[in-house]
């Protein structure tokens, strides 16, 4: 049965969205009953996906939760090209091997956002391949190159004389005919994507369908503050993180992302998120409220016991400046090692660049005691020391038996 309510309909709409076209034919879509067609792509380029490209994944599950259809669609076709939104170099092509793994990997970590008991999964591949040259040229011709170059990621190639490719301006050609083959009655799509969104209402209207509406939702900025959430960045929070390590970070975001974290990231309730301005407004330490944030996420992605454990964890390990006794104890065969190497074998550090500049900063810490010195080696025993890198990467270290 399909939600009417006031409060639903309030939700779908405004929270966390940014354009909403054509705002008044959707609210009187959404108020007529009617189960729409929701529909959501996304190219598998990557095969980890974080809590930033859960926002649009989030929308969709809230569409789900109304009664109405959602359409997931796989870019098994688009994917290969890779959409060029805000990019300003052309991007490398996938291959089909790669398009499967990441595949694999994507569903998997969305059923932690949507129901997949409930979704109509769709590969573009199986209408774009078929396609002829014909039909291609007259799709084509539905849009001008003036349209293509005036997006400003073209725009900001053309000043630097970076190349852009022919196939790159049908890209949102061929995301428009998604929306053909699939009768799509609304697509959802982050702020960057609203040239792609647009071009398929045009193309349904010339291949005979009502125009699609669409919602665009806000970018997520990562734990820096500045960037979009990425993982080339490394400011990104997984969902498939380990509970303390997303309580963790959850922590270290700056203190103006809080309502929007709340608001894009979690389900507490838009009332909820208004009591948490107002307690901001009013003196109450962001820290708190950080610590909620964390509790938040980790009980959405893992449960809640995880989300207590993960809280006494940051506070023993933060807050009181200990040593938690429960911590993962990792067993080495090789005996002496550069520092550097040991931590790159336990995959503490992402680089060894990283790692100098974490001793650098007094991140790297062995029982305690800073190590700065990056030529520093260790000679590992069967008595276990205590080796921390970082804020949140902590593990006992022997020698195997």
């Amino acid at each position: 049965m399909v939600k009417t309510d006031r409060e639903t309909i309030q939700t779908l709409m405004e929270r966390g969205t940014v354009d909403v076209v054509v705002k008044e034919h959707l609210h009187d879509r959404l108020t007529s009953g009617k189960k729409l067609r929701v529909k959501l792509g996304i190219d598998p380029t990557g095969s980890d996906l974080h809590i930033g490209h859960a926002v649009p994944l989030k929308k969709l599950r809230q569409f789900q939760d109304a009664g109405h259809q959602a359409v997931l669609v796989i870019g098994t076709f688009t994917g290969k090209i890779g959409d060029p939104s805000g990019k300003t170099q052309t991007r490398t092509m996938l291959s089909d091997e790669q398009i499967k793994h990441n595949i694999e990997h994507w569903i998997e970590q969305a059923a932690k956002v949507i129901d997949m008991s409930n979704v109509e999964i769709r590969y573009n591949a199986d209408w774009l391949a078929p396609l002829s040259f014909a039909d291609v040229v007259h799709l084509s011709s539905l849009f001008t190159v003036q349209q293509m170059i005036q997006r400003d990621m073209y725009q900001e190639r053309l000043k630097k004389d970076l190349p852009i490719g022919v196939h790159e301006f049908m890209y949102p050609l061929m995301q428009g005919y998604d929306s053909v083959a699939l009768k799509a009655d609304i697509e959802l799509g982050g702020t960057d994507q609203l040239f792609n969104l647009l071009a398929g209402r045009p193309i349904q209207k010339a291949y005979g369908q009502e125009p699609q509406d669409i919602i665009t939702m806000a970018i997520l900025e990562g734990l820096d503050g500045h960037e979009k959430m990425s993982k080339s960045l490394k400011n990104y929070i997984a969902l498939f993180d380990k509970p303390n390590d997303m309580y963790g970070k959850a922590m270290s975001i700056p203190d103006e992302l809080i309502l929007k974290y709340f608001e894009l990231a979690t389900d507490v309730s838009l009332q909820d998120i208004e009591e948490i301005k107002k307690a901001l407004k009013e003196g109450e330490n962001p820290r708190n409220l950080k610590m909620r944030l964390g509790r938040e996420l980790v009980t959405l992605y893992h449960t809640a016991e995880d989300a207590k454990a993960a809280e006494e964890y940051f506070v023993t390990m933060f807050s009181k400046k200990e040593i938690p006794e429960d911590i993962e104890e990792v067993l080495v065969k090789k005996q002496d090692w550069l520092l550097v190497d040991l931590i790159a074998e336990l995959k503490l550090s992402p680089s060894k660049s990283e790692t100098r500049r974490m001793m650098q900063g007094g991140g790297v810490k062995i029982n305690g005691e800073k190590i700065t010195d990056f030529n520093t080696t260790v000679s590992l025993t069967k008595e276990p020391f205590i080796l921390q890198v970082g804020k949140r990467k902590i593990v006992k270290v022997k020698i195997a038996a």
